[in-house]
């Protein structure tokens, strides 16, 4: 049967891509992209679904930004495009090789694309999620999109995310969960990318 990207909190990761300080001036809809990647952060921790953090290149392009809300999680610093990188493979080893992975930061068409191309060859489900990823340019990060469809990767929404995650109301942990979801997610540009499909 083909997989039909159904997400489970059983079996699935939280990936952060390189949300840094030097990245902030020139990122299309940053403050939008970090604020929707904070709120999965914040469902990862009361889902009980773990998150795995990248830096690129820290030195030069300074820390994580403190609005992301994940100064308890370990930056694995990186020069590669892609996040798996030998310490993010030991961490998802020790995970138990998570199966779904849920991927936000930036930039799309760089660290996201190559991500998501190494996770798809190890066999993981790749869910992008279109309102927490961006690029500097809108061209970069809709053609990124794109592309990464063709080669087998789900595209979703912050939203979407939080409510399949949990499925029913009646889950424990709805009403934390409905709390990340009162002010609606803000507009990133998508609309362009979907009047072009």
């Amino acid at each position: 049967m083909a997989k039909i990207g159904r997400l489970s909190t059983k079996d699935s990761v939280l990936f952060l891509c390189d949300m840094q300080e030097k990245f902030r001036p020139n990122i299309f809809q940053f403050t939008n992209i970090v604020s929707n990647a904070a709120r999965l952060l914040q469902a990862s921790r009361i889902l009980g679904i773990p998150a795995i953090l990248t830096e690129q290149y820290p030195k030069g392009l300074g820390p994580t930004v403190p609005e992301l809300g994940a100064a308890d999680l370990t930056a694995h610093a990186k020069t590669s495009f892609t996040m798996m990188i030998e310490q993010v493979e030991k961490e998802l080893e020790a995970l138990g090789n998570p199966k779904q992975a849920i991927l936000c930061g930036i930039e799309a068409h760089a660290c996201i694309a190559c991500t998501t191309f190494d996770l798809l060859e190890r066999g993981v489900e790749v869910h992008i999620v279109a309102d927490a990823v961006s690029s500097r340019s809108q061209t970069d990060r809709l053609f990124a999109l794109s592309r990464l469809k063709q080669s087998g990767a789900f595209l979703t929404t912050t939203e979407a995310v939080l409510l399949q995650l949990v499925q029913d109301a009646k889950h424990p942990n709805f009403k934390e969960i409905q709390k990340l979801m009162f002010q609606p997610s803000p507009d990133t540009g998508l609309l362009a990318f979907f009047s072009a499909l």
